[in-house]
């Protein structure tokens, strides 16, 4: 019974439950209506606050766009009366120039009408001048027995043979200037090359001589049974002289690089004082060594002192081999730096590369470094070794031209022999007896002077170069270049010189007249 009372109990309670959730629903439906009511209601008057601002947004644009219409209006009106102004006070001087412009036409046409009248007066007149000077030509060509055609050609020969006689004098004056001019310039540029470059005066011996600090030290030297000086000879090359010379010892050698390891090897063992074939071996092996090191750095100080770069090594090896060479008793290297300078110096004074001279001027005596080893002349060696090493055709051909083996091509060229030149024939340069100087430039003169036709003749350039004057009635201009043959020849026969004489030969004609 119980289980069917709280059956019911539940049943009712769904029942009222399921009411009660209808009726809170509904309620809920009639509030969610009210709500959404409300919310139309709101915003419709917002959309009728939006619109009638809108409304107003849209008229007040409306009269704003409205004024500024009207003000670029008023403003194109404005300009537009302006531009109207402009014209018609541009039309109003149109007219007036116009007005002028006829004023002047009328005027130019009655110029026109008194210069056409002044022209049939002027034409009348040449008329009247035409017959008389016909006539007064007919009483001229009467009394001088010529016509007027040979008489204009008369005159015209007259002038031509003074025009030209002016014309050779003004000729004949501007050569001889032009020549002044460029003899004098010329001189100014080696005088300066000279004077800017200060050169050592150095000479070279053929043998070296080391000092011994005592004479118990020349035995040392020779060594029991002379096997000390065998070994070192042998090693070296040389000769070693032991004599009477108090304290020396002379060493003697072509090869100035072998005499200069000898030295300074024999400096160090008597300075050392063990003295034994051992010790000389690994000293002139060390000397050795050392000297190719200081060759090199010789080399590279030249090359840095004169500011040249990309020198290949093997070319500074061959330089600092160069101060171990000497030419007429003058040193190679410190020659060959002196040539670079001075060809630097002509080169800035002619506006050519001023590096090419230098690098030129450096490398021309390269080849005797080793033309006692190699055959052929020093120029031709120095030649292929600079092209081998990667010097420029240039270069190559101002060292093959700078004792005029071949024919110079450029200035390049022609500055090297100049400087070549200027450093072998300044004083103190090169060593050589007075006597035996004077006694060559007498023989140089008395040669020239032996063949016929010869006036004068002058050695010049330290011997280097003979200059002939000749007389131009006994020898003719096809002559001069077999008269210069037969001179150069009979030097060649006669004389002993180092390197080679120029000779010049010279036929002047002169024309004299005199003005009365």
């Amino acid at each position: 019974m119980k289980v069917l009372v709280y059956i019911a109990i539940s049943l009712l309670s769904l029942v009222v439950g399921f009411y009660l959730s209808r009726i809170v629903q509904k309620r809920k439906l009639e509030e969610y209506e009210r709500i959404g009511r409300k919310i139309l209601e709101d915003a419709k008057r917002e959309a009728e606050t939006i619109k009638r601002e809108a409304s107003l947004q849209a008229k007040d644009m409306i009269l704003q766009a409205r004024t500024e219409f009207d003000q670029e209006i008023k403003s194109r009106r404005l300009e537009l009366e302006k531009i109207e102004q402009r014209l018609a006070q541009k039309e109003a001087s149109f007219e007036k120039k116009l007005e002028i412009l006829e004023r002047k036409e009328g005027e130019l046409l009655e110029r026109e009408k008194e210069l056409s009248r002044r022209e049939a007066e002027a034409s009348q007149k040449i008329k009247e001048y035409e017959i008389l000077l016909e006539k007064e030509r007919e009483k001229l060509e009467k009394i001088s027995g010529m016509t007027a055609e040979e008489a204009k050609n008369l005159l015209l020969q007259m002038v031509e043979e003074n025009a030209r006689f002016e014309a050779l004098k003004i000729c004949k004056r501007i050569e001889e200037e032009a020549k002044e001019k460029a003899d004098k310039k010329a001189k100014e540029i080696i005088a300066l090359a000279v004077q800017r470059y200060a050169g050592e005066y150095v000479t070279e011996e053929s043998v070296s001589v080391v000092q011994l600090p005592n004479e118990e030290m020349k035995g040392r030297i020779i060594g029991r049974e002379g096997r000390n000086i065998r070994a070192l000879e042998a090693a070296t090359g040389v000769d070693i002289i032991i004599d009477d010379t108090p304290e020396a010892v002379i060493l003697s050698c072509f090869n100035p690089i072998r005499r200069e390891v000898a030295r300074l090897a024999l400096e160090r063992l008597v300075a050392d004082g063990r003295i034994h074939p051992a010790r000389i071996e690994e000293v002139v092996a060390k000397v050795a060594e050392e000297l190719e090191e200081k060759i090199k750095e010789a080399g590279e100080k030249a090359v840095f002192d004169l500011g040249l770069h990309n020198v290949h090594p093997e070319l500074i090896k061959l330089l600092g081999k160069l101060q171990f060479r000497s030419s007429y008793a003058q040193n190679v290297y410190r020659h060959s730096i002196e040539v670079a300078f001075i060809s630097g110096i002509i080169a800035a004074e002619l506006g050519i590369n001023v590096k090419d001279a230098k690098r030129a001027g450096l490398l021309h005596d390269i080849g005797k470094a080793v033309d006692h080893e190699v055959e052929g002349s020093h120029a031709q060696i120095g030649a292929d070794f600079a092209r081998k090493y990667g010097e420029s055709e240039e270069i190559v051909h101002a060292i093959l031209a700078h004792h005029e083996e071949i024919e110079a091509q450029s200035i390049l060229d022609v500055v090297v022999q100049a400087a070549d030149a200027l450093s072998g024939a300044r004083p103190g340069a090169r060593r050589e007896m007075l006597q035996t100087y004077i006694k060559r430039l007498e023989d140089l003169e008395r040669i020239a002077s032996s063949f016929p036709g010869v006036e004068k003749c002058y050695a010049l350039q330290a011997g280097r170069e003979i200059r002939v004057v000749v007389r131009s009635d006994e020898v003719s201009d096809d002559e001069l270049y077999a008269l210069s043959r037969d001179i150069a020849k009979k030097i060649e026969s006669e004389l002993t010189y180092p390197g080679q004489i120029k000779v010049v030969v010279i036929r002047e004609t002169r024309a004299v007249e005199y003005a009365r």
